[in-house]
């Protein structure tokens, strides 16, 4: 549940004039790609019916998604890229037609970068459910309608079934690597214990074995945030005008998530008690610097994210335990025997390190022992997006190991060990 986009995932700031007139104008009821927009650097792909766990059916699902780098010939070459809650396909490149924003990795992913792409061919879908291209609530129902309010409950492991048909339907047969960070590190965790024969390496990133009954409760006050908003119309508001959508709704979930998303030291450090203006919050009509930092990115949320997939993530988030039905997440955990990284950040208050701490000792194949790679980071959760020199280097240690490495097998004792960046 992180920012996942480069131009928010920089150190917190104060707002400025310019930025505050940026978001003159009613934005749309949602701000979510549809047919028609421009395309920008997405691909998409059909990967037919989805039925969910639930037994509701996505009768022709589709995938949008972005590539960088080139398959080689033997296709052994690919890595999987998994996005976080608000993120998508744009790893990397320019905002511009189609794209809100820079890309969300870009120090990480690119020529000469951990994930070079004069190496690998790096391949990172929107999640099903999301609002970036592929098949979510404001897409078309077959009805020719939007799903709205109708799309089905999905799990973290439905939204992992479209992702190994999206891989089929790429022809990859196996990635060479499946990296994931917060909610996509859930995926990964899934891909990890479901699919470990369609991987050589795997990469946890921020992320909790489970969903905590502390984290579902955070999540309720912000889905309850938007469901209350008059203008939700209970997911159904696309027909409505610019400015009537349930903006005030997801704003406010936004502001909630982003103290999760920093640690107290990072947004003390930077604003303390400051003002925004000369005016005094005191009594004299100004405002806390914070109060208008959380207020700017939360309006400018509302502009290129849906309600509804929103909505449909978060519920998606609250689903995840990796040993439902597996007789515990140790037990779970045990199945991933691919090299596998596990990065914590001590300041995360949003998946705290404990939860990196549970998966590194059971994993058996965890590159490093029985504990996570630890990176410390002032910036919390979102530390995994700022700190792209520590994220780098710990993933290029992983790619460095051979791809038919297992553990258990010869040489498997000598990749395992602690480091901290």
């Amino acid at each position: 549940m992180d920012w996942q986009t480069h131009e928010d995932s920089a150190p917190s700031h104060f707002i400025t004039d310019a930025q505050i007139r940026s978001l003159i104008g009613k934005p749309a009821p949602s701000g979510a790609w549809r047919d028609g927009d421009p395309v920008g650097q997405r691909s998409f792909v059909d990967i037919g019916e989805i039925v969910t766990e639930n037994g509701e059916s996505i009768p022709h699902a589709r995938i949008a998604y972005e590539t960088f780098g080139t398959l080689n010939a033997e296709g052994s070459n690919a890595i999987l890229v998994l996005h976080a809650l608000t993120g998508d396909s744009h790893l990397s490149g320019q905002a511009g037609p189609g794209h809100h924003t820079d890309g969300w990795w870009q120090e990480v992913v690119g020529a000469g970068s951990a994930l070079n792409t004069d190496e690998w061919c790096v391949i990172a879908p929107n999640m099903l459910g999301g609002c970036q291209g592929s098949t979510g609530p404001a897409s078309l129902h077959p009805d020719g309608t939007e799903w709205a309010g109708r799309f089905p409950y999905l799990t973290v492991r439905d939204q992992v079934a479209a992702q190994v048909a999206f891989m089929r339907a790429l022809g990859i047969r196996r990635w060479a690597a499946v990296i994931g960070g917060s909610m996509g590190g859930m995926h990964a965790l899934e891909w990890g214990v479901q699919h470990g024969d369609l991987l050589d390496r795997l990469a946890v990133i921020a992320s909790p074995p489970v969903t905590t009954a502390d984290q579902i409760g955070v999540n309720l006050v912000q889905l309850e945030a938007i469901r209350s908003d008059p203008a939700f119309h209970g997911g159904n508001y696309y027909d409505a005008g610019d400015g009537n959508g349930p903006h005030h709704g997801l704003a406010l979930a936004r502001r909630m998530a982003l103290l999760n998303y920093r640690s107290h030291t990072e947004l003390n450090e930077r604003f303390g008690r400051s003002w925004q203006s000369s005016l005094s919050p005191l009594g004299g009509g100004g405002r806390f610097a914070v109060e208008s930092y959380l207020d700017f990115h939360g309006n400018k949320f509302t502009r290129r994210f849906d309600a509804n997939s929103y909505v449909t993530l978060v519920q998606a988030m609250n689903s995840h335990d990796i040993g439902r039905g597996r007789g515990g997440a140790a037990d779970a955990l045990s199945a991933i025997a691919a090299p596998t990284l596990v990065i914590g950040i001590p300041s995360d208050r949003l998946f705290p390190f404990e939860g990196q701490e549970i998966i590194a000792r059971h994993v058996p194949g965890n590159i490093d022992g029985n504990v996570p790679a630890v990176i410390h980071s002032k910036f919390g959760h979102d530390g995994f997006l700022i700190e792209s020199d520590a994220v780098g280097a710990q993933l290029r240690r992983l790619l460095a190991i051979p791809a038919l490495l297992r553990a258990g097998a010869p040489g498997g004792p000598d990749i395992r060990q602690n480091r901290a960046v």
